[in-house]
């Protein structure tokens, strides 16, 4: 109450910091007769007028309000298009590192082009991102005239351009571009031989286009770049899916089973306890049984009734009684399934050992600590306990990965299948996704399941979360016509503000409440009727639903009605910019899912607007309320009218999940005949009040996500730091001789115990340590025994071992040395951190057991992975200094040839365009032991095949 009347007195904070740009449009503004009066040379000769006042140390700020007068004249000159004053308040919102939310037709686009021009006037690079190739390249063309215009470079990064190009493209003054594209590519560059092959500058200021789509939607998946591994996975996959289709068909039946006994139970005598108990079961066993949801939206107190008992049991401890019935659980809400006791001797057969992983540590120190085994015998041992560990795990982690691929993953909802491959949908933009692959063998689970090619897996090389990227820009903003609902986030991770810039016209859009239905199939008869209606009066529909099963059940239904529409979904996406470009015509009915055209704005036609101008239909509710305004935001763009109305059922996920007892209490009460409608405010709230809980459980996760990201960032920031520094061409001898030292020291420190005389330490242990890492046998003799200190065995081995590092050198000559313990030292690093990123996906995978030992699961993470971490920097200077010793010169065409193999196998992961074939061999397979193809003359798996 209190801050209501204080907002009235005072306004919002977001009026007062828009109050706080008025006086600087207004001096914009004035400047404007000024430049329409300057010829074009002149209006062009402003730009190296600006660049020199920088040089004297003027700042951007004191030239903004010229150089965005600048633009405007050089806009309407260009594209006969002037700049509103909403466009220069965007534009200022975006000079400060803030996200401008203008709505849709509001010309985020023309704004941008103001701070991009000012702050490319330092000379450092400006990255414009954008959601797909298509707008980078439009918008580079488009908006391109006004930079050329006024003397500035413009280029665009896009899929299949060569590392030339793409230099080219960076050290242009503005650069559009995909995220994928800019993120990838510094990846990339971090993966590098030498700096002159490197593509990105320093990254100073981006805007983000879309941006809640790029940096929240988008933020939950990292870009991995990776390279296929050999691996028994895929056969895996292939033998156990028979095992998980058994196990489907037992649960399946039991489902059957239960159902049918409760129908009769209700008829006869009620809610019983027993029959709520059956329920509970069958909504744990199978939560979308198209006969168990029909059952709960006729009667909605059993919603209620049901979640009331899970909670209640949950609580006592006891839902592992209910669900020993059952062979697996699924908990929708967290997208996870789990096997029960009774699953697990289904797939098994009993056999314990199969899928209970053995404790590794457990198992390697047991063999460590058998005095009766040999070295040799030890050795032996352990490499078979490994064996077990890695088949006993995998074949666990397969058989859980089958059974979310076909309890939790639907075709043609969360993927399709197209020329044989299976292809993710967005569950945000409703696009296919080719290139892009789920993680951690999930995809290999839902190709088996589907029956295509399960292909190679794949091992991480190197990767970074879309919120680690964009957080290393020095300044960042963003534009979007739906940012408010995330300000919390967008501050929390990107410390960035929201503005949101009024409209030019009013927004006279009607709203209308939502229309909430008992049944899906009441609920798609009474929106069909709507459309049918508003098609005979010519009045535009465009309907959105959230997976191309719905768009093409609707379609069915008007096809039938015979009414004349488009439809707009992943399979046929490559007409999307025309099809929504036409949505506005008199007459035409547009079936969309959520990717309605971002981007693509739709204009009116001819005597719509007298007919109330386009209405928007929406079939469900999505779990965020951002996506159902971008679907409200294609109507009643620049003042014209429209409307928008929301159709949803009981039987809707998001109200049967996340609906709680609330909205079953607040049906109950209003009361629901079969056909009819519910229309009321409390509704709206309640299911407001749903995507407020679903959005905050959606940022925890995120949350998290950045937080174990965290880690990682540290991480990859010592590495990436240290492999600049070798590419820097100073020499590595300072570095290479104190790694050399501290090996010697650590072999002493091992083996020379002082508290025992020199003749009694492992002198066998010395020489097998100094011949593994340094590859020559130290001379030991009595003499050289006699008063030696621990301290003099670490210089006799540092002085031997030095000896033959200048041997080294002087063979190959001190330039080519150098720049071959740069090689050595990159090769290391980048196979160790490859390794070590293996290893923190699986610490990860496994952490959250921790909880259960009262152990906080991300402190653990950082311990373990810092730990983790110092053993991979130990190993880089043991391997470093293992190899330059071995080293033997080589011809320049093997490793020609090597890096190319290396290169031709990489793949990437959420990419819209890269690798839309699965991998596959084009050649035979050369075997492990086989000589290398290259030429060297060593074995594959010690050349390429490393």
């Amino acid at each position: 109450m209190l801050g209501n009347v204080l907002k009235k007195v005072f306004g919002s904070k977001n009026e007062r910091e828009l109050n706080k740009l008025k006086p600087i449009v207004e001096q914009i503004n004035t400047l404007e007769p000024e430049m329409q009066a300057l010829s074009d040379d002149q209006l062009r000769a402003k730009t190296q007028a600006f660049k020199e006042r920088i040089d004297q140390g003027a700042t951007l700020d004191e030239l903004l309000p010229e150089a965005f007068a600048v633009v405007r004249e050089a806009s309407v000159r260009t594209l006969k298009m002037r700049h509103f004053d909403v466009q220069l308040i965007g534009g200022l919102v975006l000079h400060q590192g803030k996200i401008a939310e203008m709505k849709t037709g509001e010309g985020k686009t023309l704004a941008a082009t103001l701070p991009a021009y000012l702050n490319a006037l330092t000379g450092r690079g400006i990255h414009i991102v954008t959601v797909n190739d298509y707008l980078a390249q439009r918008d580079t063309e488009w908006m391109g005239s006004i930079y050329r215009f006024l003397g500035l470079s413009v280029a665009t990064v896009v899929h299949g351009l060569d590392d030339s190009q793409r230099q080219d493209a960076y050290n242009a003054d503005i650069t559009y571009g995909t995220n994928n594209e800019f993120g990838f590519d510094y990846l990339r560059d971090n993966m590098k031989f030498t700096l002159e092959s490197m593509v990105q500058r320093s990254l100073h200021y981006a805007i983000v286009d879309e941006v809640d789509s790029i940096l929240i939607d988008e933020a939950r998946t990292p870009l991995i770049i990776s390279g296929p591994v050999e691996h028994a996975g895929d056969r895996l996959y292939e033998e156990t899916k028979p095992q998980i289709i058994k196990l489907k068909q037992h649960q399946d039946r039991i489902m059957r089973t239960m159902l049918e006994k409760t129908s009769k139970g209700l008829e006869e005598e009620g809610e019983t306890d027993g029959a709520l108990e059956l329920l509970l079961k069958v909504k744990r066993g199978d939560p979308k049984n198209p006969r168990f949801l029909d059952l709960i939206a006729k009667r909605p107190a059993l919603k209620k009734k049901i979640e009331k008992l899970e909670g209640q049991l949950s609580t006592e401890k006891l839902l592992p009684q209910i669900d020993q019935d059952l062979f697996c659980t699924i908990e929708e809400n967290q997208n996870l399934v789990e096997l029960t006791e009774k699953g697990l001797r289904l797939i098994y057969g009993g056999h314990a050992d199969d899928y209970i992983v053995p404790d590794l540590d457990e198992e390697l120190r047991e063999i460590d600590e058998n005095d009766r085994l040999t070295s040799m015998e030890k050795r032996i041992q352990r490499r078979k306990a490994e064996a077990f560990y890695r088949e006993a795990s995998e074949r666990f982690h397969v058989t859980r990965q089958l059974i979310k691929a076909y309890w939790l993953f639907n075709k043609d909802v969360h993927y399709v299948v197209k020329d044989g491959q299976v292809v993710i949908v967005d569950e945000f933009t409703g696009r296919m996704m080719p290139g892009r692959r789920w993680s951690d063998g999930l995809h290999q689970a839902v190709e088996a399941k589907e029956g295509v090619t399960v292909a190679e897996e794949n091992q991480t090389l190197a990767t970074i979360t879309f919120q680690n990227y964009f957080r290393m820009y020095d300044k960042l903003a963003g534009m979007t016509g739906t940012a408010d609902t995330e300000a919390a986030e967008f501050k929390k991770i990107y410390n960035l503000d929201v503005m949101v810039i009024p409209t030019n016209e009013p927004m006279i859009r009607v709203d209308y409440p939502d229309a909430i239905y008992k049944t899906e199939a009441e609920k798609f008869r009474a929106a069909s009727e709507e459309i049918k209606q508003l098609h005979k009066n010519g009045q535009p529909v465009l309907v959105g639903t959230i997976s191309i099963e719905r768009s093409e059940e609707l379609s069915k239904m008007l096809t039938k009605a015979r009414i004349k529409h488009e439809v707009l979904n992943a399979k046929n996406h490559e007409r999307e910019a025309e099809i929504v470009a036409m949505a506005g015509q008199k007459g035409n009915v547009t079936i969309s899912t959520n990717m309605a055209g971002r981007g693509t704005d739709i204009v009116l036609g001819e005597g719509v607007r007298e007919l109330g101008g386009l209405h928007i239909i929406g079939t469900e509710r999505h779990e965020s309320r951002r996506i159902d305004n971008q679907l409200r935001g294609r109507s009643g763009r620049q003042g014209d009218l429209g409307s928008s109305r929301f159709y949803l059922a009981m039987e809707d996920d998001l109200l049967r999940i996340f609906g709680g007892e609330r909205m079953s209490s607040i049906m109950e009460r209003l009361g629901m005949e079969e056909g009819e409608p519910i229309e009321h405010g409390m509704i709206t709230k309640a299911i407001e009040s749903a995507q407020r809980k679903v959005e905050a459980h959606n940022f925890e996760i995120r949350k998290q996500l950045i937080k174990y990201d965290d880690v990682m960032n540290q991480q990859r920031d010592v590495i990436y730091k240290q492999r600049r520094e070798a590419l820097s061409g100073e020499s590595l001898k300072p570095a290479i001789e104190e790694m050399i030292r501290e090996l010697s020291e650590k072999i002493a420190d091992t083996f020379a115990d002082e508290k025992v005389l020199p003749e009694e330490w492992n002198w066998k242990g010395v020489r097998e340590a100094a011949y593994h890492q340094f590859a020559f046998r130290l001379n030991t003799d009595r003499n050289t025994m006699d008063g030696l200190t621990r301290e003099g065995l670490a210089e006799s081995i540092f002085e031997s071992a030095m000896k033959i590092y200048e041997e080294k050198e002087a063979t190959f000559g001190a330039e080519e040395f150098r720049q071959l313990e740069q090689m050595i030292m990159l090769q290391v690093v980048d196979n160790l951190w490859k390794e070590h990123l293996l290893a923190m996906d699986h610490l990860k995978e496994g952490i959250g057991l921790r909880g259960y030992a009262q152990q906080d699961p991300l402190v653990v993470y950082k311990q373990e992975g810092f730990d983790m971490f110092m053993d991979m920097i130990g190993r880089v200077k043991e391997e470093t200094v293992k190899f330059l010793f071995r080293v033997q010169v080589a011809r320049p065409e093997a490793i020609a040839a090597k890096e190319k193999a290396k290169q031709d196998r990489l793949v990437y992961s959420h990419d819209e365009e890269v690798a839309k074939q699965p991998v596959r061999r084009s050649k035979k397979k050369v075997g492990r032991n086989q000589p290398c193809p290259c030429g060297s003359g060593k074995k594959y798996k010690k050349c390429c095949g490393r």
